[in-house]
């Protein structure tokens, strides 16, 4: 999933531009952002409120009242959309004021744990394919209405509807008859059955053992069925229409200036300390800096604003103020081994020895990450950090081009969105890497929707763009990019097989050990073997915060976006 991790543009080719001259230099003497996510969400009203709770179908009551123990927060890219099933990036406001099934909480530096949320307990068959969750009673929307086992029906079959045109549909496609909902020729799952209003018991087609972990994401939240449906189209754009269980309630849009969630005095888990929490959209990094400076908003979240990293990282000041935590992400360009030279795999393995990950790191993220020669990102289970280094070594890979008859390289495309200088930044320092070893790049900037359309039919040669995960499990990173169908979909064209295959079988693979033991035995064989794609680095992420606030977490994935529901977390008086 591609979140909200933003990039300013300036700092980012600057950078580029220093890479590649003393690139130069050395060689005469001897964010990556990802592509602009599809959405279809409309667009809010100017301004929409629910102070009065006038007509908001009971919120009032819920709502505490004042701001004064307020964290305030500052965004630079404003949601367009704040339906959790019809965005791939905008959680920030989701996740205080839905709540799912399960939820993945922060245990430690990029470390999650699974605990039960709206669904108390559940149990698995033997066979892994029936689970029977065991429902949370007493649990309230902000509406007043109370939550049962129809809510989390209508939210599995609402999120496969075509005309709900979703968006992460295959967290909930394993369940049984999800694919006659999404043909649009049945309604109501058929693997999905209540029992009474607080059971529900999923039948999958076959086995998937991460399903658990796949129903703690933000994309899978339960919603109100009578609340959402009434609210239609508003659903996620106007406030008071936009009903939870969530400790926070959504309550004011002001497009253009400001986000703000209160307190729900009535939440099952007990009222959040803090007031609310408020988002102020600003969209230039020196003014965020000094709102930040002069105590108006909270938390300086570098993500959004690349430039001013250097100055909050390297300043005394603010020395005892800096959160730092891993994004569970992994950077990469990509391989179309549909299209020749890329379908030797002595090519692949010398282009993947052609970069300087460190160089680009320095020079896109100043150094703050961690580089990767594989796919599972620290911090996600499964990773082997002992998979072996891919060196940087031009004359290696040279050598290697000559042994595949291209002694003299050959000409590439890289693909991007065009108008993401971040992007071409990156491009732009491949480019120069890739001509060391005689491979000239040409960077083709494309339409967004043309981009899109271009890669899901599979033709798209080469690209650089980052994967976030979703949820804690490798199935999230390896099914993802080479199950059979999703490496047409992604331009991959991935032609081994028989590892194909074993990255479908290993999702229904029950024992820990033993899934583990071969999800890491498919990353070596997928990326070092065959060199399917070139593995880049993981990012650092970086928060300021004000001395106001105590106990802020950097989320185990590292996202900006946050679920601000934890022990500890308050506004000192």
């Amino acid at each position: 999933m591609n979140k909200k991790i933003t990039v300013l543009i300036a700092v980012v080719v600057i950078a580029a531009a220093l890479w590649v001259m003393n690139n130069q230099r050395n060689s005469a003497t001897t964010t990556e952002t990802a592509p602009v996510p599809e959405t279809s969400a409309e667009t809010p009203a100017d301004t929409t409120t629910t102070e009065s709770g006038e007509g908001s179908g009971g919120i009032a009551a819920n709502v505490a009242a004042g701001y004064e123990n307020i964290l305030r927060l500052a965004t630079w890219d404003e949601p367009n959309q704040n339906d959790p099933q019809k965005t791939t990036e905008y959680y920030s406001i989701n996740f205080q004021i839905f709540d799912r099934l399960v939820e993945a909480v922060t245990a430690g530096p990029a470390r999650s744990e699974l605990v039960p949320g709206l669904a108390e307990s559940w149990e698995v068959t033997d066979d892994g394919l029936t689970y029977t969750f065991n429902l949370r009673k007493g649990v309230k929307f902000h509406n007043g209405a109370e939550f049962t086992a129809k809510d989390v029906k209508y939210t599995f079959e609402r999120m496969l509807w075509p005309e709900t045109e979703a968006k992460n549909q295959d967290f909930i496609d394993p369940i049984k008859g999800s694919t006659e909902v999404m043909e649009g020729t049945a309604k109501e799952l058929s693997g999905v059955e209540i029992v009474d209003d607080y059971t529900i018991k999923v039948t999958l087609k076959e086995p998937f053992a991460p399903f658990i972990a796949s129903l703690a994401t933000p994309s899978v939240s339960i919603l109100n069925m009578e609340a959402t449906e009434a609210a239609g189209a508003d659903f996620g754009l106007v406030p008071e229409k936009t009903i939870g269980t969530g400790a926070y309630i959504f309550d004011k849009w002001v497009l253009r200036d400001e986000l703000l969630v209160r307190r729900n005095d009535n939440y099952w888990r007990g009222a959040p300390e803090l007031d609310g929490i408020s988002w102020k959209v600003v969209q230039d990094a020196d003014t965020m800096r000094l709102m930040f400076e002069s105590g108006e908003i909270d938390v300086f979240d570098t993500a959004v604003a690349v430039s001013q990293i250097e100055y909050f990282a390297n300043n005394p000041k603010y020395a005892g103020n800096l959160a730092i935590g891993d994004i569970a992400d992994t950077n990469y360009y990509s391989f179309n081994q549909r299209i020749k030279p890329f379908d030797d795999v002595r090519v692949r393995k010398a282009l993947q020895m052609a970069v300087d990950r460190q160089g680009m790191l320095d020079a896109l993220f100043g150094g703050r990450g961690t580089l990767s020669y594989g796919i599972i990102a620290r911090g996600i289970i499964g990773h082997n950090p002992d998979l072996p280094a891919i060196p940087y070594d031009p004359e290696a890979a040279k050598a290697l081009l000559a042994e595949a008859g291209y002694p003299d390289g050959f000409e590439m495309t890289v693909t991007q969105i065009a108008n993401q200088a971040d992007t071409l930044a990156k491009n732009e320092l491949f480019q120069s890497m890739m001509s060391e070893i005689g491979v000239k790049v040409t960077i083709d900037q494309m339409d967004s929707a043309a981009w899109y359309a271009v890669r899901a039919d599979g033709d798209l040669p080469s690209y650089a763009t980052y994967w976030a995960a979703d949820y804690n499990d490798p199935d999230n990173f390896i099914y993802t990019f080479f199950a059979p169908g999703n490496t047409v979909r992604r331009s991959f064209n991935f032609n081994n097989e028989e590892l194909s295959k074993r990255v479908v079988a290993a999702r229904a693979i029950t024992v820990p050990q033993e899934r583990i033991k071969e999800y890491q035995a498919l990353e070596k064989a997928i990326i070092q073997d065959e060199a399917a794609w070139i593995p880049l680095f993981q990012r650092q992420h970086i928060f300021v915060v004000n001395n106001r606030v105590e106990g802020f977490k950097v989320s185990w994935n590292g996202w900006s976006d946050g679920w601000y529901y934890y022990e500890g977390l308050r506004i000192k008086p």
